[in-house]
């Protein structure tokens, strides 16, 4: 270059380049680096003297020049990047990586100098160039026609230049000989992260970012654990983007998943931070000495496929500096010092308050819309929609899945197909080859071999890559998610995994305890720290369930290691054993039967009598049956059990099992009343008849008294009243002779009713009273307290409202307070007549209506008393006027059966009011032995005020 500089003016093109990471180099090559920087200036030197480019400044590894003609500028850029990727290093990591920058604006020279702000619009721009790429200003790209041969420039968008208020459109320098690719560049903007690129938008769980960015900013190592396909990874993400701006050294994510040797956990890490790797010193030391003068963020994903070489590296890295966190994703935690461990929760299938679908729903419609090409669903799949996320448990990965088979199936179709949980959602998928395109991790693979090849590493072999490729097709379906898992277990939780898929749902640790016959804690300690199986704590002591999709994994395998016949026989066992202990107290002997203790054990039992069905024993079928009986009833379930005992019938007949006369006769007879509820007539008869030759064949004088007391109730469903009545009496006294009268109950209650129909009121109170004792001491009746509904309604048919009111509520407050809500419904329609007669007309009116809608809801027959509350409700409308009764009606109906029952309660007890009998002048009621009452004269009545006994006797009602 000519000594004399001439210094171009006008419009200038401004060039500056220098040594990406030289300092680092230097200390690299030691005294070999000057010879680096030596040739490095004299190939830029050499290349600029053809070129009419003035060399301003020459500082340490930095350029600055001047050209008047921004393509002249641009070939002379090109040319010196292309001589110092072809020149011959003596060592291949001594290349320096030159950065360069150009910017045009006017300017004019003084004192062979530019004081000008376009000077330092060029230095920014170089500023933000990596090595090995050319930048160049808006201002260049338009000034540099033409451009050199092969050469092109691609458009960066606009960025901020730091120092500067405006943006600056960017443009790289495209053509053979340079690279192409490289990160974002270097502006204002280009906050430092490599998180991942999300394509589809992030759904819901604003409480668990919340929570998870507290986490991260108060604790040094939070490791985000969970099932696989729980969302773990989009989480950590989602969270570590917003938290970009806090770490200046940047936040940085690496994914472990396709690391196949626990040796390579450090080079993956120092693949994504930067480090050069130093001969001869371990690549753990260079890399916390690196990360030790840094704050950053490092987002390790999937680290449970090398868990112990992952904690090793967190543990050297936390206890390097104070200015590295770390938010790790795992199935299991490491147990370090200071960890925090988050367990993720599946996606909430209930909607929160104040907003219409719950998050697991609003992700199913996001999938959905995207897989039908951008077509939400149908307002008439949203009842479906709901179902399918509750049977997948919320699982983000299987409500994916399930979105992409809303392509070719209904919301109904798929929520039918979801027994066979994993070929529905797996359908279509084929994993034996590797997935189209490696994407991010293939990519990030490619740079650990690199960085491993160049200490001498051995390149992974055919088996390691097989598990990097399993790695990456991981959470194409659920089986090779929950692989991914299951392939890390010992045979102890491997087995117990399997066993557990047999239990619907929670399970306590009695139970698990129950099932393996041998102490559980080991191996179950081992599947929750995995999370296979989530711990759920309680007061009363934690529980354990898997999620569906795990579950219907599990259930898989126990199919394939042939264990399936003896775990599941040995649920039913636990099932009949469960139901047994419903009936009895904590000192094991039987308490009044509360079907409240009967809820929880439904899906188990549920799932007990579907293996019976199928698989299993009909005979174990039969008496799991029997013992749901009046829950069925009670909840509206007739139909449901119907079904099942149909199904159990065809098992026997398809095995041939032999079943004693006994048993079928009760579980004939039990048909016979669900079919009765369910308005099956004749079905009813038909069964209450087979019943009864079964039951005379068994030769069990109470049984057939069980039996032949139900006869009446098909008799009285087709209006055969007058036989019905002797069947009961003849039932009775046959039952009395053979002393089985407490087994002939259901005939008392029967007669009675009958009595009360046709007006024998004092025969069906005398009956009744007889039977309050026999009722007492038998712990399946006595929480119905059918003696005292009944009574209730004699005196109601007699109008004597205080033994209406005792009789009524003791009745209601036994129904509901064991669970009988099918019965429940006649009593609050009986009280709502109280109501009625006791001058409370619009209670009256909401009670019948909350006593309808349950009646509703439980598919319930009206009975025997269906004329009577019809007859009442018109008599109560002809009193309020249609308006007022059917306000207070709908306002009913909109109550639930607690709210109802509350309500009933709350009516006032006649002794208490003001115009009571106790203080008239005529007239006042002796209570008979019965329990019903009889006016007596007034003078018999010492009037007396209201007391403290009264005011608790009150309380108590309430």
């Amino acid at each position: 270059m000519s000594p004399r500089i001439h210094l171009p003016s006008g419009w200038v093109t401004f060039v500056f380049t220098d040594i990406e990471g030289s300092t680092r180099l230097a200390q690299l090559l030691g005294s070999d680096y000057r010879p680096v920087l030596w040739e490095h200036r004299r190939l830029l030197r050499d290349t600029l003297a053809e070129t009419d480019g003035a060399e301003l400044l020459t500082e340490g590894d930095s350029f600055f020049l001047a050209f008047p003609d921004a393509s002249a500028a641009l070939t002379a850029c090109l040319t010196a990047q292309r001589a110092l990727s072809t020149h011959d290093w003596p060592n291949p990591e001594a290349a320096p990586k030159v950065r360069m920058g150009l910017h045009t604006g006017y300017a004019e020279p003084s004192d062979g100098e530019y004081a000008s702000p376009e000077v330092h619009r060029a230095a920014r721009v170089a500023a933000a160039a990596h090595g090995g790429q050319v930048l160049c200003s808006a201002s260049t790209a338009r000034l540099a026609e033409p451009l050199p041969d092969g050469a092109s420039l691609i458009d960066l968008g606009l960025h901020r230049l730091r120092g500067f208020d405006d943006r600056e459109r960017l443009f790289q320098l495209v053509a053979p000989g340079l690279g192409r690719q490289f990160p974002r560049p270097r502006t204002a903007e280009a906050l430092a992260h490599n998180l991942p690129t999300q394509v589809t938008s992030f759904v819901g769980r604003e409480t668990e970012r919340v929570e998870l960015d507290l986490l991260i900013r108060r604790h040094r190592l939070v490791t985000v654990v969970g099932a696989g396909g729980a969302g773990k990874t989009r989480l950590a993400v989602e969270v570590a983007s917003g938290q970009v701006e806090a770490y200046p050294d940047g936040v940085w994510f690496v994914d472990i998943a396709t690391v196949t040797d626990p040796g390579l956990v450090a080079f993956a890490i120092a693949a994504v931070l930067g480090p050069r790797p130093e001969p001869g010193r371990p690549i753990l030391d260079t890399l916390v000495e690196y990360a030790a003068v840094r704050r950053m963020l490092v987002v390790l994903d999937t680290c449970d496929a090398q868990p112990a070489a992952c904690a090793e590296v967190i543990s050297r890295l936390l206890a390097g500096g104070s200015g590295v966190r770390v938010l790790a994703t795992s199935r299991e935690a490491f147990g370090l010092p200071g960890e925090v461990v988050w367990r993720i929760p599946p996606l909430a299938v209930d909607p929160q308050p104040g907003r219409t679908e719950s998050d697991a729903v609003a992700l199913l419609l996001d999938r959905t819309a995207a897989a039908r090409g951008g077509r939400p669903p149908e307002w008439t799949e949203a009842a479906d929609l709901r179902r399918v996320v509750q049977r997948l448990d919320g699982l983000p990965l299987a409500i994916e899945l399930a979105a992409a088979r809303l392509r070719v199936l209904s919301a109904g179709q798929l929520a039918a197909r979801l027994d066979d949980m994993l070929g529905t959602l797996d359908a279509g998928r084929d994993v034996t080859e590797p997935p189209a395109g490696r994407g991010w991790a293939g990519n990030q693979q490619d740079t650990v071999d690199l960085v491993a090849a160049a200490f001498g590493q051995a390149p992974p072999s055919p088996a390691h890559r097989a598990v990097q490729r399993s790695a990456t097709e991981r959470h194409l379906t659920m089986q090779a998610t929950v692989t991914w898992s299951y392939r890390t277990l010992g045979p102890r939780a491997a087995r117990l995994l399997r066993w557990l898929a047999v239990f619907a749902g929670p399970v306590d640790l009695a139970t698990v305890e129950w099932l393996l016959a041998e102490d559980p804690l080991d191996p179950l300690s081992v599947l929750v720290d995995k999370s296979m199986v989530l711990a759920e704590p309680h007061a009363s002591g934690s529980t354990y369930r898997m999620l569906d999709p795990i579950r219907a994994y599990a259930a898989r395998r126990l199919v394939e290691t042939g264990e399936e016949q003896a775990a599941r026989d040995r649920h039913v066992a636990w099932a009949q054993h469960a139901l047994h202990r419903a009936h009895l107290g904590e000192d094991g002997r039987p308490v009044t039967l509360s079907l409240y203790a009967v809820d929880p054990l439904a899906r188990e039992l549920r799932a007990a009598l579907r293996w019976s069905a199928t698989g299993g024993s009909a005979r174990a079928g039969l008496r799991l049956a029997g013992g749901l009986d009046q829950w069925w009833r009670e909840r509206g379930l007739s139909r449901e059990a119907r079904l099942w005992l149909f199904r159990l019938y065809g098992r026997i007949a398809e095995t041939g099992e032999s079943i004693p006369e006994a048993e079928l006769a009760a579980a004939y007879h039990l048909h016979s009343l669900h079919a009765g509820a369910d308005g099956e007539f004749a079905e009813e008869l038909r069964f209450s008849q087979r019943a009864e030759a079964a039951a005379r064949q068994a030769g069990d004088a109470g049984l057939l008294a069980r039996v032949l007391a139900g006869r009446a109730a098909p008799l009285v469903d087709m209006g055969q009243f007058a036989e019905a009545e002797r069947v009961c009496r003849e039932v009775i006294d046959w039952a009395g002779e053979l002393e089985v009268s407490g087994d002939a109950l259901l005939a008392v209650y029967n007669l009675a009713e009958l009595l009360w129909r046709r007006g024998a009121l004092a025969e069906a109170a005398e009956l009744l009273g007889a039977a309050r004792p026999v009722e007492a001491a038998r712990p399946v009746e006595r929480g119905c307290r059918s003696v005292d509904m009944l009574l209730g309604m004699v005196a109601l048919a007699r109008r004597d409202l205080v033994a209406a009111h005792d009789h009524l509520l003791v009745a209601l407050r036994a129904r509901m307070g064991h669970g009988y809500h099918g019965r429940a419904c006649d009593t609050v329609n009986a009280v709502a007549v109280r109501c009625a007669l006791g001058g409370e007309p619009v209670t009256a009116a909401r009670l019948f209506g909350a006593a309808q809608a349950t009646r509703a809801r439980l598919r319930g027959t009206p009975g025997i008393f269906a004329s009577y509350w019809h007859e009442r409700q018109a008599e109560l409308r002809r009193a309020l006027g249609d308006a007022a009764f059917d306000a207070a009606y709908g306002e009913g109906g909109e109550l639930g059966l607690e709210e109802a029952a509350a309500l009933a309660f709350a009516v006032e007890h006649p002794d208490l009011a003001a115009d009571s009998v106790r203080f008239r002048a005529t007239g006042a009621v002796t209570p008979r032995p019965n329990g019903t009452a009889t006016p007596r004269p007034a003078s018999a009545v010492t009037p007396r005020p209201v007391g403290r006994r009264d005011a608790e006797r009150r309380e108590e009602w309430a």
